[in-house]
């Protein structure tokens, strides 16, 4: 059988709970041949694992997962990004900023209630980049909320308590941004959005005017079926194909690195067409 890859990583750079280098050597003892770092708005995880897959053997892809707003929320995966492009730094140091300033929101609601919660606290436990995710952790710990979905559905979604809304980049911004910077844009996960097979397709030929590259088809909890009408999806718009676990680590428990739910399998065939798509590309400093 063809070797296994993993090609949607989190990390602690952003709102997993193992470190860039924890992550690599998991995936080394699980036999993947390849990983993608992709944090949420940030690279910052990237160069412990490029050092750590150096003594390993693994092949790790620098990446991001940027935020995005169309309709409604939508994730935009960027894989061989630049990390010091002036221009994607400049956006993400700006995502940063407004994140910090929801964040701070939210401290000031918990502690409203009662709970000593403190962000410069939280950003000395956790790093520098703040998710909701962490939050739910520390609801969890107060013993507030059985577990991290718990905590979503009781105090972080859409008309909870802690619920805060962020600014995002549009999703053509967030496209160009990472074309600019010498990646290779993909749609993340197309069925999370509970979009209709119309709606999909707009979405699709909207960001495929502003440098869409591919769909990720393979991914956690997708059914054979599923993945192949994405993959279909893929072949009539002439887009790679891409696939990933989504693997958080703790915050996302049922979620395993390379198997995802359990039946997910990326090949290897899939990162060399991505490579073969990334030797075209010249990156922008």
């Amino acid at each position: 059988m063809e070797s296994q890859i993993d090609l949607h990583v989190h990390t602690t750079a952003s709102d997993g709970s193992f470190s860039p280098s924890e992550v690599v050597h998991l995936a080394s003892a699980l036999g993947l041949s390849a990983i993608a770092i992709t944090d949420h708005d940030t690279v910052a995880g990237y160069p412990e694992a490029a050092e750590a897959a150096s003594a390993s053997g693994i092949e790790v892809i620098p990446g991001i997962e940027i935020s995005t707003r169309y309709r409604s929320a939508v994730h935009i995966l960027g894989y061989y990004v630049n990390q010091n492009n002036h221009t994607l730094q400049q956006s993400l140091n700006e995502i940063v900023e407004d994140r910090d300033r929801r964040n701070e929101k939210i401290c000031a609601l918990m502690r409203e209630d009662g709970l000593a919660v403190r962000y410069d606290n939280l950003k000395k436990r956790f790093g520098t980049i703040i998710g909701r995710p962490h939050f739910a952790r520390v609801l969890t710990e107060l013993g507030l909320a059985s577990d991290v979905q718990d905590a979503f559905r009781k105090y972080l979604e859409v008309g909870k308590p802690y619920f805060q809304r962020r600014n995002f980049l549009s999703i053509e911004r967030s496209v160009e941004l990472i074309v600019e910077a010498g990646g290779i844009p993909v749609l993340a996960h197309p069925f999370q959005y509970r979009l209709s097979d119309a709606d999909l397709r707009d979405l699709i030929e909207h960001c495929i005017e502003y440098g869409l590259a591919g769909i990720e088809c393979l991914y956690s909890g997708y059914s054979a079926e599923q993945s192949r009408y994405l993959s279909s999806l893929a072949a009539e718009y002439h887009l790679l194909i891409t696939g990933g676990s989504d693997f958080h680590g703790s915050s996302k428990p049922h979620i395993q690195l390379g198997s995802g739910t359990g039946d997910l399998y990326v090949p290897y065939s899939l990162l060399e067409r991505l490579n073969h798509e990334n030797a075209s590309h010249i990156p922008l400093v």
